[in-house]
């Protein structure tokens, strides 16, 4: 996968400066990060969620031998 190093970021920046101007960033950027967050604490939920259910399968497996 591609990585964005520091020009790409800054040309982005300018485009999304032009885009939508100064005054609407800030709230674009508190979106995207919030946005961000709640993505982070789902996956997160998700794998804590299925380490549970493997942890149950694996003892009703252990019950059953």
């Amino acid at each position: 996968m591609a990585q964005i190093g520091v020009p790409g970021l800054i040309l982005i920046l300018i485009i999304a400066l032009v885009i939508f101007g100064p005054s609407k960033l800030p709230e674009i950027g508190k979106a995207f990060g919030s946005s961000l967050r709640e993505f982070k604490h789902a996956a997160t939920d998700t794998a804590s969620n299925q380490k549970d259910e493997q942890k149950i399968l694996d003892a009703k497996e252990k019950n059953v031998n």
